[in-house]
């Protein structure tokens, strides 16, 4: 395998086995790129529209994945609205094995070479103190414009699966899941959610291909009127017996009704059903992105871990947005 290719079904399944492996010994070194649940979701629902633009390099040992680094470069997408959008700036996703540590020097020159003129930025993970002093010994350093009160930075929550409180939801409304409702209502519930978006009927092939998604997990709300009113998918890591929700969202015209509370409660008792014990949601964990992380509070989880955002300025200063599309 070289470092200038797309990142492939079977790397993907490479890389979710070290995200188990990690997550089974030191959970909260997992940031929220790396997850299980996380890299399937941005595999699937990216590589139609812009797997071209990433890169990926891999570290074995003894014939096991040990590193990975995933580089989504400066491209332009088109999104929902037909907008375009120019991201100038580089990403990079990334795990280290913790018997590996030292690899995260051979990770971060590999980023540099490979998006070399661009500006760089990456989120590690806040526990990981080898790797951020390795980063700023690269010259990396914390991006103060992540920091402010609607800063970028992502925090990790968890809970486990005991004393589930009954799901309830307004007269009329029922849950699905996207095996009943269909792709066509999946996809068009998570654009009501999140438009404008570069996801789209391939992207969500893509994310059925993956070896981890479930239509039995991917629920939804439907409406009176038949809308999906919320969704969320659920990603079961039976290695660890512990469920990630991602992504989770309500169709603008219906929030503040209790959807998203009921479907996420509705969705712990299928994980817990399905083997899990443990559950964990991502969320932005800047002052000025209250409303996700007092959903996540309201129904059990509290903060595990969070990130650091990191930047490497281009030459003449340029900047952009911190996170890929």
């Amino acid at each position: 395998m070289t470092d200038a290719e797309p990142v492939t079904a079977a790397d993907l399944e490479l890389m979710q086995d070290l995200a188990q492996r990690v997550t089974a010994t030191r959970p909260d070194l997992v940031n929220s790129d790396a997850s299980y649940g996380e890299l399937a979701w941005n595999w699937g629902r990216g590589h139609a529209c812009d797997g071209a633009s990433r890169r990926r390099r891999m570290w074995f040992s003894g014939g096991e994945l040990v590193a990975w680094g995933w580089v989504f470069l400066p491209r332009r997408v088109r999104r929902s609205d037909g907008s375009v959008k120019e991201i100038t700036a580089a990403y990079l996703a990334y795990q280290v094995h913790p018997g590996h540590a030292g690899l995260v020097d051979e990770v971060i020159g590999w980023y540099d070479g490979t998006a070399a003129g661009f500006e760089r930025t990456v989120l590690p993970n806040a526990t990981d103190e080898f790797a951020l002093r390795r980063w700023a010994a690269h010259g990396y350093r914390t991006d103060p414009a992540s920091l402010g009160d609607t800063g970028s930075w992502t925090q990790l929550n968890e809970r486990d699966l005991t004393d589930l409180e009954t799901p309830v939801l307004p007269d009329g409304f029922r849950f699905r899941t996207a095996d009943e409702a269909g792709p066509k209502a999946a996809v068009q519930a998570h654009l009501d959610a999140w438009g404008p978006s570069t996801y789209t009927a391939e992207g969500y092939q893509g994310v059925r291909r993956t070896a981890a998604y479930r239509g039995d997990l991917h629920i939804l709300v439907e409406a009176p009127d038949g809308t999906m009113a919320a969704s969320t998918i659920m990603w079961l890591d039976e290695a660890n017996r512990t469920a990630e929700f991602e992504p989770v969202g309500t169709h603008r015209d219906y929030r503040r009704r209790g959807l998203a509370r009921a479907m996420l409660l509705h969705g712990m008792h299928r994980a817990r059903a399905a083997g899990a014990t443990h559950m964990t949601v991502a969320c932005l964990g800047a002052p000025g992105h209250p409303q996700a992380r007092g959903l996540y509070y309201g129904v059990g989880f509290r903060q595990f871990t969070r990130d650091v955002p990191l930047i490497r300025a281009a030459a003449g200063g340029r900047r952009d947005r911190r996170r890929p599309g």
